[in-house]
């Protein structure tokens, strides 16, 4: 067993631990791989395959062409592409010159900017919708204003208009933050260069950054289109009619409220279906990034920054600062108004706040179970270099990425609805659809620290006994703490702000907070929705603190 001593070398970071590491190279290595990630991999395959599987046995025939026969279902298919391409366009041309400007400047506010810029991905969407209301709805502020003159609105925020709005709203701040992330990595030997030879405005960007955002952009674009592509609540919530609905919501609605089995299984094979394509062709574009020796630094070197520059940078984040923050500013001055307490104090907003909490910490700790379990299992692979096994198993972790919450969701309805009752049990399948929609998430967050982690120090752990449930809360939980914490808040978030299977197995019965948001939307009860949209955010902010909190800082005696 490891003494204390052996230990202080992991945990203090001792300067011998790489020497000591070097000695053991070849007297030790990772032989045993965990069976239990195989096991996880299993039960992936058979879940979303038995749902699938509902979908083939409810439409035996298989008969893709009735997409094309039927002329409302050609036009849902070209309104989904449709709208995913102005958005995916919109959201980057507005993130490109934004993502440039962030990373020359520097001021008060700027990583609080940057954070929110992050969050927007997970971030309730009815949250969002409800602050787009307050602002450019009929009964918002710019309405008030116009109105104030004399004047009536000039558009309305339902239809194409809303979805694009909202697509922007969640999706532009985000792709600025990736694109960051990528201008950040520029070495600083580049700006040295570049200042050297006079380079400066439009040419020091064609030929330092361009280069660099040209090869994160297809897969950024290609990420948010299939957001986009596959968004439900958005949709749902700002359509506006039959003239503005997309594959995923007719979906739902011929399964809610038809209940056309035979519709709803053709229309879900045909969503998974465009959704493997794009993925692979969004696949066949990106290309990985190399990295450069030298230096990185978080702010560009500007030698020769002229007034226009300054200016031109300034608006790209003014910009941003004003399509950001307002929306989720009017979600707290709306919230707090006079249905308040009302609203608080009713049955209805605990019942549906306790089962928010039930289904995205259930969702959030069973995607965290199977998403480090699964990572334990390809990261023995990938050390006894088999790669191929672990990219395999990693793809069944993802395999929700190509197969949309809905699509999974009709084909447990149509798998259980002769065996069971299956609004007895819809909890249950809510927390599962939404762990295996959170699960991607929690791979691509854990995937590397697990795997650098263990190229550290598995050797020395390996020589002191260190193994199985002892290893990890002895060195990788302490390693890993921010990460997991992160992973976690994400897939808590995701799940409790998420309507697309609840959408399907909600009742008056069982709700959610964001269906209840939602049913008072479509009721017109502006203000009672406006704090069920409020009690969200705080709920989505408080979480990220709570566990930043909890897993981030360090306990007292930890030092």
């Amino acid at each position: 067993m490891a003494t204390r001593s052996d230990l202080l070398i992991l945990n203090k970071g001792c300067w011998c631990a790489p020497f000591f590491l070097v000695t053991m190279k070849n007297t030790s290595s990772y032989n045993s791989v965990p069976i239990w990630g195989y096991i996880i991999a299993i039960i992936i395959i058979g879940f979303v395959g038995g749902a699938i599987s509902a979908l083939f046995l409810e439409s035996p025939s298989l008969d893709l062409s009735l997409i094309w026969s039927d002329p409302y279902y050609l036009y849902i298919t070209k309104f989904s592409l449709y709208q995913a391409f102005l958005s995916t366009l919109l959201s980057i041309s507005l993130a490109i010159p934004t993502a440039y400007a962030l990373s020359r400047r520097q001021f008060i506010g700027r990583d609080l900017l940057l954070k929110l810029c992050a969050t927007t991905l997970v971030l309730p969407v009815l949250v969002g919708v409800f602050g787009l209301l307050s602002i450019y709805g009929n009964s918002g502020l710019i309405a008030d204003l116009f109105q104030r003159f004399g004047y009536s609105l000039p558009f309305s925020i339902y239809g194409l208009n809303g979805i694009l709005l909202a697509h922007v709203l969640f999706n532009f701040p985000f792709a600025t933050r990736l694109l960051l992330q990528t201008l950040d990595s520029i070495p600083a030997e580049q700006h040295q260069l570049s200042a050297h030879l006079g380079l400066s405005g439009w040419n020091k960007y064609k030929l330092v950054a361009w280069p660099r955002v040209k090869q994160q952009l297809p897969h950024v674009a290609g990420l948010v289109f299939m957001l986009c592509f596959t968004s439900f609540a958005t949709v749902m919530a700002l359509g506006g009619g039959p003239k503005s609905t997309t594959i995923e919501l007719a979906i739902y609605q011929v399964i809610k409220f038809d209940f056309d089995l035979q519709s709803g299984a053709i229309l879900a094979l045909w969503q998974m279906l465009l959704c493997g394509v794009l993925s692979l062709i969004i696949q066949r574009f990106s290309i990985s990034v190399a990295i450069d020796s030298g230096s990185s630094i978080h702010q560009a070197v500007l030698y020769q920054d002229s007034k226009q520059e300054r200016l031109w940078d300034r608006i790209w984040i003014v910009f941003l600062i004003l399509f950001l923050l307002p929306p989720l500013f009017m979600v707290v001055i709306s919230g707090l108004n006079s249905e308040l307490t009302t609203v608080l104090v009713s049955p209805e907003f605990w019942l549906a706040l306790v089962n928010s909490l039930i289904v995205a910490l259930s969702a959030a700790v069973l995607a965290m179970i199977f998403g480090v379990i699964l990572l334990h299992t390809t990261r023995a692979l990938r050390l006894n270099e088999k790669r191929l096994l672990a990219d395999k198993l990693d793809l069944i972790g993802t395999m929700i990425l190509v197969t949309p919450g809905l699509v999974i969701s009709t084909g447990l309805f149509l798998l259980l609805r002769n065996i069971t009752d299956i609004f007895s049990i819809a909890i249950w399948i809510v927390v599962l659809v939404n762990a295996l929609m959170a699960l991607p998430y929690v791979i691509k967050t854990l995937a590397q620290p697990l795997l650098h982690i263990a190229q550290q120090y598995h050797l020395l752990c390996g020589s002191l006994g260190l193994n199985g449930f002892t290893r990890f809360r002895l060195i990788e939980w302490r390693a890993l703490r921010k990460p997991m914490a992160h992973a976690f808040a994400i897939a808590f978030i995701m799940s409790v702000g998420d309507l697309s299977a609840i959408a399907l197995f909600g009742s008056q019965d069982f709700r959610t907070l964001p269906l209840y948001l939602f049913q008072l939307l479509g009721s017109y009860q502006m203000e009672a929705a406006a704090v069920i949209s409020l009690s969200l955010l705080v709920l989505s902010v408080g979480v990220f603190a709570v566990v930043e909190w909890l897993f981030s800082s360090k306990r007292k005696g930890e030092a």
